[in-house]
C-alpha cells in the first residue's frame, strides 16, 4: 500500500451487541427471493436491455420459480416505463408473482411510478432515499430532519396515488433507507418509524422495510449486527417483512446476506450471478445453493444451470467467470492428481451405496453437491492436464470411452499419458487420452504380429496354431495349455520367447451388435521386468492374444 495512504482510511466503527443472538443460529428455511436483475442489474450494464431482452430475461426469472421481481424504475425513462406496461398490459405476469418498481422520494417521479402499475394485479412499490452521514453532508447539505422529511414526504405521496390509481392492485409498500449499512442504526430506526407512522402496516397487512448493504463499508458480522439491532429496536416488528440488499464491495456479499439472516432477515434482493453496480449485487444462485447444499429447499430451480447462464449471458451482454460458485464451466472440474483420485473413489463408494440405499447422504470429496442437481453431466468433473494424475486418466477412459483399465495398468500408463500431455501443453479431452492409449497399446506391430491362427480345444485341453512375425520374418508356433492364452504362451515358448502371465482382465467396449471386445495382460519376463499389453477385436478370444503381442511389443 502506497505510504501516503497512512490515516487516510479508519476502521468502521463496530456495534455494541454484547449479547447478540445470531452467531448461535441456524438457517433451517429459506426467505423470501426477489430478483432485482431487470433494476438493479439492468442499470449496470454497458449496454441496458431493451424491452425485448427484458421480457426474455423476465420470463427466465420467472421459470427459476422468483415470485417477487423488481422489474425496473418507470419513472427514469421511456424505455423502463414502456417494459412495465407491457407486461401489465398483455397479460405476461403469472398470478402468483408479484411485480416490483423503484422510485426515489421524489415528488415528480413517484407519480409517473404509480402510473406504471395501473392494472397490476399485484405490485410492490419501492421507495427509497439515502441516509447515511456522508450522503446526508456532502450530496444533500442537509440535517436529519431533513432527510426524514423527504422520506416522509415521499411516503405520503405514494400513500395518497396508490389509493387514487391502484385500488384494484394487491399492493404491497416497501422503503429503504439507502446506504443502511452507513447509517447509524438508531437513525435507521428513527426513519422507518416515521414511514410506518404513514403507511400504518399491521400484522395481517405487511409493509416491506428493506436494510441495504449499498456499499459494504464493513465485515460481513457487523451487518448482521446492525440488522439485529434494527430488529430489537424498532417498533411493530411484526408488521413488517425485514429485507436486506447486499453489494459486494468486499467480496463478501454472499457471507452478509447468510449472517443477515440468521440476525433475523425474512427477504433477499439480489441478481443472477451477482450483476449489478461496481463489483456488483449479491449472487442469490449462490445464496440458494449454499442451502441447497445443507439440505434447505430454496424453492428456486436451478436444475439446469447453464441454460440459465446462457440466457443471462445473451439477455445482460455479460459473462459468467469460470469459477464463478456453482455457475462457471470448471467449478465442479477437478485437474489435480489427488482430487481426480479422491472424487473417482467417491463416485464409486457411492454407486456401492446405492444399491443398498435409495437416496443416500452426498458425500464426493471435493464436490459440495452433486453436479446433476444443477444439471451439469459427470464428463465435466475430472479433466486432465500436465498436473492430473493416473486416477483422473482412468476415470476419463472408462467413463467416456468404455476403457477400463485395471488398477496396476493405471500406474503403468498414467505416467505415460502425463508426460505425453505435459508435451502437448494444453488439456487433453478424451479423444487425446483414447488416441494415446491406442498408440502405446494397441497401434504396436513390431517387433511381433500376430498373421493368423486356429485354436480350439479337446476336453479341457486349449490348443493353439498359428504364425507370427518377428521384424517382418514369419514363423510358425504351436502349444497347449489350460486355457486360450496358456495355450499361446506355450506356443511362444517353443520359438523361445519366454514371458510369464500375471494378470488378465476383460470386458466388452461398447453395446450391441457392434460392440467389441478389450482385453489386458501383464506379462513378467526373465529379466523381471513386466508391461502391460491390451488388444481389441469383435472375439474376446482374439483380442486376448492381441493383448499378449502388445505387452511383447512394449518390453
Amino acid at each position: 500500500m502506497n505510504t501516503k495512504a497512512k490515516g487516510k482510511y479508519v476502521p468502521f466503527p463496530p456495534i455494541d451487541l454484547p449479547d447478540r443472538t445470531w452467531p448461535g443460529k441456524r438457517i433451517k428455511c429459506a426467505p423470501i427471493w426477489a430478483s432485482v436483475d431487470l433494476r438493479d442489474g439492468n442499470q449496470a450494464l454497458p449496454v441496458p436491455m431493451t424491452v425485448e431482452k427484458k421480457l426474455r430475461m423476465f420470463a427466465e426469472l420467472v421459470r427459476c420459480g422468483f415470485k417477487e421481481i423488481e422489474i425496473g424504475f418507470p419513472s427514469s425513462n421511456p424505455t423502463e416505463f414502456e417494459f412495465v406496461r407491457r407486461l401489465i398490459g398483455e397479460g405476461l405476469v403469472p398470478d402468483d408473482v408479484t411485480i416490483q418498481v423503484l422510485v426515489q422520494a421524489k415528488e415528480n417521479l413517484i407519480k409517473k411510478t404509480v402510473e406504471s402499475l395501473v392494472g397490476a394485479k399485484k405490485a410492490v412499490i419501492h421507495l427509497y432515499n439515502s441516509t447515511s452521514p456522508s450522503q446526508r453532508r456532502i450530496v444533500f447539505g442537509l440535517e436529519k430532519p431533513d432527510i426524514v422529511r423527504i422520506a416522509t414526504d415521499g411516503a405520503k405521496r405514494v400513500a395518497d396515488l396508490s389509493v387514487e390509481l391502484l385500488s384494484g392492485t394487491d399492493l404491497t409498500l416497501e422503503y429503504s433507507p439507502e446506504s443502511f449499512s452507513a447509517t447509524e442504526v438508531e437513525f435507521s430506526v428513527e426513519i422507518c418509524e416515521a414511514v410506518m407512522d404513514i403507511w400504518k402496516p399491521t400484522s395481517a397487512k405487511k409493509m416491506i422495510i428493506n436494510l441495504p448493504d449499498t456499499v459494504e463499508v464493513a465485515m460481513p458480522n457487523v451487518y448482521a449486527d446492525q440488522i439485529e439491532l434494527f430488529s430489537r429496536s424498532i417498533s411493530r416488528r411484526d408488521s413488517f417483512t425485514l429485507s436486506v440488499h447486499t453489494h459486494n464491495d468486499r467480496g463478501t456479499g454472499v457471507a452478509a446476506t447468510e449472517l443477515a439472516l440468521l440476525a433475523g432477515a425474512e427477504r433477499v434482493e439480489g441478481t443472477l450471478f451477482g450483476n449489478g453496480e461496481r463489483t456488483g449485487n449479491l449472487d442469490i444462485v449462490t445464496v440458494a445453493l449454499n442451502m441447497h447444499m445443507q439440505g434447505i429447499d430454496s424453492g428456486l430451480d436451478f436444475s439446469d444451470l447453464d441454460r440459465i447462464r446462457a440466457e443471462y449471458e445473451a439477455c445482460t451482454g455479460m459473462e459468467v467467470p469460470p469459477r464463478q460458485p456453482y455457475a462457471g464451466e470448471l467449478v465442479f472440474t477437478a485437474f489435480s492428481g489427488s482430487h481426480q483420485d479422491a472424487i473417482r473413489k467417491g463416485f464409486m463408494a457411492r454407486k456401492k451405496a446405492l444399491q443398498s440405499i435409495q437416496n443416500p447422504v452426498w458425500d464426493v470429496p471435493y464436490l459440495t453437491i452433486d453436479p446433476e442437481d444443477v444439471g451439469r453431466t459427470y464428463a465435466e468433473v475430472i479433466r486432465v492436464n500436465g498436473q492430473s494424475g493416473k486416477g483422473g486418466v482412468a476415470y476419463i477412459l472408462e467413463t467416456e470411452c468404455g476403457i477400463c483399465l485395471p488398477k496396476e495398468m493405471q500406474r503403468e500408463f498414467g505416467p505415460i499419458a502425463n508426460d505425453l500431455i505435459d508435451r502437448l501443453g494444453k488439456e487433453a479431452r478424451a479423444f487425446d487420452l483414447e488416441a494415446m492409449f491406442r498408440r502405446e497399446y494397441i497401434d504396436r506391430q513390431a517387433p511381433y504380429a500376430l498373421l493368423g491362427f486356429h485354436a480350439g480345444n479337446d476336453a479341457d485341453v486349449f490348443w493353439f496354431r498359428g504364425t507370427l512375425s518377428r521384424n517382418g520374418s514369419p514363423f510358425d508356433v504351436s502349444g497347449s495349455g489350460n486355457g486360450p492364452v496358456a495355450a499361446f504362451m506355450d506356443a511362444l515358448r517353443t520359438a523361445g520367447v519366454e514371458a510369464q502371465v500375471l494378470d488378465y482382465h476383460e470386458h466388452a467396449l461398447g453395446q450391441g451388435s457392434e460392440a467389441s471386445a478389450i482385453a489386458y495382460v501383464s506379462l513378467r519376463f526373465p529379466d523381471g521386468g513386466v508391461r502391460w499389453g491390451a488388444g481389441i477385436d469383435p472375439s474376446i478370444e482374439t483380442a486376448s492374444l492381441r493383448a499378449v503381442i502388445s505387452a511383447l511389443n512394449r518390453r
